[in-house]
C-alpha cells in the first residue's frame, strides 16, 4: 500500500540524513551536489564586438561555452573547459597507450634556435625581446626546442629508440584574419608529438602506428573523418597525412576516392586537373571527389631535417653514430573540441561527441508548486544513486531553478548537448516510482523507466 505524501517525503528526508551521515563519518565532509542554480554564470546574451561565423561559433557562445577575450583569443567558461579537459583525456590516454611519454615544454623559446633551421622569419610568428634585448618568440610548433634538448642528452644507445615525446600545451600563431572562434584563433590549444627513430623503415613504423593512433582518436569521437595526403610546407619532410573533418565552412579543400578510399589535398593535385575539374585517383583512376574540410590532424616524417641541425646521434650495435629519423605530429586539440560540435549539431542544438559532453546526466525536478519540495528530495536521491555509479562520478546536475518551467529547463539541457536529460514528474510520486528520460541525440521521443531500468541503463554509458 502507498504511503501517504507527508510520509514518504519524511522517510526520504530520513535516508538522506543517514546517507550524508554516512558520507560525513568516511570523508569528514559531505560531496556538494552540482546544481545549476549555483553554477550557471548568465554572461550577457550579446556580446561586444563579436560576430558569429558559423553554427558552432554561435552555439558556444551562447551556452555559456566560450566568451570573448579578444581577437582570436577566448575565454573557456566551466562547461567548455570540462569538455577540453576530457579530450585531453582521451588523448592522452591513446598516446599512452602506444608508448608515448607526456612532456612539457615552454612556450617562449629562443630566436637563436629557429634561426638555425632557418625558420625565424615565419610570418606567423609572434616575436619579442626581453629587458636584455634577447630575442623569443611564442611557440606555435617545437621541432627546435625538443631536437635542441634530445641532442644535449648525449648519443642515443639504440635499444633505447624509438623516443616518443609529446605534450599538450598552448601554442600561439599571430593569424592575419582570425575567425570561427576556436577553429582559427591566435592562441591555441594543441598536442604536439615527436619521435626519434634508428632508420626510414622503423620511422615509417612509428609514423604509421601513430596515424592508426589518430584514426582510433577520432572513431572514439565519433566523427566522420578523412584521412589524405598533405603537403609538408614550412615544417618539412618528405611524408605527410592531414586528418580532416568534411565541413562546409572548412578552409581545406581536399579529393576523396570513394573506390580505393585514397584522399589528397587539392595542394598535391595537378593544377590542370583542378582546373578542369576532372580529377584522377593516382591509386585507381577513378574520379576523385571534392570536397571542403577543416583540419583537425597532421603527421610529418622528417627525416634527418631537425636531427642533422642540432646533431641528435644514436649508436648503433656496432658503435657507429648514426643521426636519428624524426617524425612530428600535431592534433588540434581546441580545434577539434569545435569542430566536432560543428559537424555533428543543428543550427539551434549542440551536439557534442558523446565523450567529450561536460556532463553525461541532467536531472530536472518539477518546477515550484505542489508537491516541489518532494520532488526535489527524489532529484537528490538520484542525484546520489547515479553519482555512485563508477562511470558516472562528477557527471550529472541538477537543474534546480525551479522558478523555471520543465519545458524551458529541458530546452535549455537540450540546446547544450546534455546526452542525457531525466526529468522528475509526477509519476515520480506513485508505484512503481517512473522517470522520464530524453535521450536528444538518439531520439526526439521520451521512455519511461524505473528506477532500477534507468540505472541499468546509464551504468553502460562510456565516460572519459
Amino acid at each position: 500500500m502507498a504511503l501517504p505524501s507527508g510520509q514518504r517525503i519524511s522517510l526520504l528526508r530520513l535516508f538522506n540524513r543517514i546517507i550524508k551521515n554516512d558520507i560525513r563519518c568516511c570523508s569528514g565532509r559531505a560531496p556538494v551536489r552540482k546544481c545549476l542554480s549555483k553554477m550557471s554564470l548568465y554572461p550577457p546574451t550579446k556580446q561586444k564586438g563579436e560576430f558569429s561565423n558559423c553554427k558552432s561559433q554561435s552555439l558556444f557562445l551562447y551556452n555559456d561555452i566560450l566568451f570573448p577575450c579578444h581577437s582570436g583569443a577566448y575565454n573557456y567558461l566551466p562547461l567548455g573547459l570540462r569538455a577540453l579537459e576530457k579530450l585531453t583525456r582521451l588523448i592522452d590516454e591513446e598516446m599512452q597507450n602506444i608508448g608515448a611519454q607526456k612532456i612539457a615544454m615552454p612556450s617562449m623559446i629562443k630566436a637563436s634556435l629557429w634561426k638555425r633551421t632557418g625558420r625565424w622569419d615565419t610570418p606567423e610568428l609572434f616575436k619579442l625581446k626581453d629587458r636584455h634585448s634577447k630575442e623569443y618568440c611564442l611557440g606555435p610548433t617545437h621541432e627546435e626546442l625538443i631536437t635542441d634538448m634530445v641532442s644535449q642528452f648525449g648519443m642515443i644507445p639504440y635499444k633505447r629508440l624509438p623516443i616518443m615525446l609529446y605534450q599538450i600545451t598552448t601554442k600561439f600563431r599571430d593569424e592575419m584574419h582570425p575567425k570561427y572562434a576556436l577553429l582559427r584563433g591566435r592562441e591555441f590549444q594543441m598536442k604536439d608529438m615527436y619521435t626519434f627513430d634508428t632508420d626510414e623503415v622503423t620511422a615509417k613504423e612509428t609514423y604509421e602506428r601513430i596515424c592508426d593512433t589518430y584514426c582510433k582518436i577520432f572513431n572514439r569521437l565519433e566523427l566522420n573523418f578523412k584521412k589524405v595526403a598533405g603537403a609538408t610546407g614550412n615544417i618539412g619532410g618528405t611524408l605527410s597525412h592531414e586528418f580532416q573533418l568534411p565541413s562546409d565552412i572548412g578552409e581545406d579543400t581536399i579529393y576523396t576516392c570513394n573506390q580505393c578510399g585514397f584522399g589528397s589535398n587539392v595542394e598535391l593535385i595537378d593544377p590542370i586537373e583542378v582546373e578542369s575539374n576532372n580529377v584522377s585517383c593516382p591509386k585507381c583512376k577513378s574520379e576523385m571527389e571534392k570536397s571542403s574540410g577543416i583540419e583537425v590532424g597532421h603527421a610529418f616524417y622528417l627525416g634527418t631535417k631537425y636531427s642533422s641541425v642540432f646533431n641528435v646521434y644514436y649508436g648503433s650495435r656496432y658503435n657507429e653514430k648514426i643521426l636519428t629519423e624524426m617524425g612530428c605530429y600535431g592534433l588540434g586539440v581546441s580545434r577539434i573540441l569545435q569542430a566536432g560540435v560543428e559537424v555533428l549539431s543543428t543550427d539551434k542544438y549542440i551536439r557534442w561527441p558523446t565523450l567529450l559532453a561536460p556532463y553525461q546526466v541532467c536531472i530536472i525536478p518539477q518546477m515550484q508548486g505542489y508537491a516541489s519540495e518532494e520532488f526535489l528530495e527524489i532529484s537528490n536521491d538520484l542525484y546520489d544513486r547515479l553519482s555512485g555509479l563508477p562511470n558516472l562520478k562528477n557527471e550529472v546536475v541538477i537543474d534546480d531553478r525551479i522558478t523555471m518551467t520543465v519545458g524551458k529547463r529541458i530546452y535549455q539541457a537540450d540546446t547544450q548537448g546534455y546526452p542525457n536529460i531525466v526529468v522528475v514528474g509526477s509519476k515520480t510520486l506513485k508505484e512503481p516510482r517512473m522517470y522520464e528520460i530524453k535521450t536528444p541525440k538518439i531520439s526526439s521521443d521520451s521512455e519511461y523507466l524505473t528506477l532500477d531500468q534507468l540505472i541499468d541503463r546509464l551504468s553502460i554509458i562510456e565516460t572519459i
